[in-house]
């Protein structure tokens, strides 16, 4: 599948969209940083910025065709492995390589469903949805377990991508000459995004341990808890950088990224 051309540009479009998304989310950030408000800093406020923006409802439809290829893409890895690295070192080497890809395949969809919300003119705030979620799992021991869970897996997550960055091992996904700025784009931006995401699981264990659901709100909740702290505008505003470095580097992922 991944060797159909129409196919490989709509999956590398995806890598596009990604980018301009946490472009924006980076901006949001930097916004927060300075005292404006507006829209919130995660998918769901870059999505609808993107959507009030002239053409933006073309984009968002395109980018919702190119997440959900970008799913079945990784989704054909998860069933028959890599075809950009066809001698995996062991047989253990090539299941977490598939675990890996099925992982992305459910984030790749789950970014074309919200992308298709407010394509469509329904979409909604994730912090607010997760914060519904969060209350009514912890309405129960399992549920709360659940939370528990899920959120040591967030900060699993987060903990991978900024060891993605500081070894390269990314440059591992890419082909081809790819030169220091995309190696230094990488690095940045992967432990960037891996703090980001390590501090939403974090808030989400906060949350369950407090027992106050209202503050597992997603990335914009880490973000506003990092902007309340000593010298919060500056780690915002660093931080909404780091966010925009990751962003020019899923375009570097849309030329270079093995398919």
């Amino acid at each position: 599948m991944a060797q159909n051309s129409v196919f490989e540009h709509f999956a590398r479009a995806g890598f596009v969209v990604s980018g301009i998304v946490h472009l924006i989310i980076g901006y949001i950030a930097i916004r927060l940083a300075l005292g404006g408000g507006g829209s919130t800093a995660d998918q769901s406020g870059a999505l609808a910025e993107l959507a009030g923006k002239p053409g933006g409802a073309i984009a968002l439809w395109v980018g919702t065709v190119a997440f959900t290829i970008m799913g079945l893409w990784r989704l054909a890895e998860a069933a028959l492995g890599s075809s950009s690295t066809p001698d995996a070192d062991s047989t253990t080497a090539e299941v977490i390589d598939r675990v890996k890809a099925f992982a992305l395949a459910v984030v790749y969809f789950a970014f074309a469903f919200s992308t298709f919300g407010f394509a469509r003119g329904s979409g909604k705030s994730s912090g607010g949805q997760s914060a519904g979620i969060t209350t009514r799992l912890m309405q129960s021991g399992v549920g709360t377990a659940a939370l528990v869970a899920g959120a040591l897996i967030i900060v699993a997550i987060g903990g991978y991508h900024v060891y993605k960055g500081v070894s390269q091992n990314f440059l591992e996904d890419l082909e081809g000459t790819t030169g220091r700025l995309v190696q230094w784009l990488g690095t940045v931006g992967y432990i960037a995004k891996g703090l980001a995401i390590a501090a939403v699981g974090v808030l989400l264990i906060l949350a369950v341990s407090q027992s106050e659901p209202n503050k597992a709100t997603g990335l914009d909740g880490a973000f506003k808890t990092l902007g309340a702290q000593p010298y919060g505008v500056a780690l915002l505003a660093v931080a909404g950088l780091g966010i925009i470095t990751y962003g020019l580097y899923s375009f570097a992922m849309a030329l270079y990224t093995k398919m």
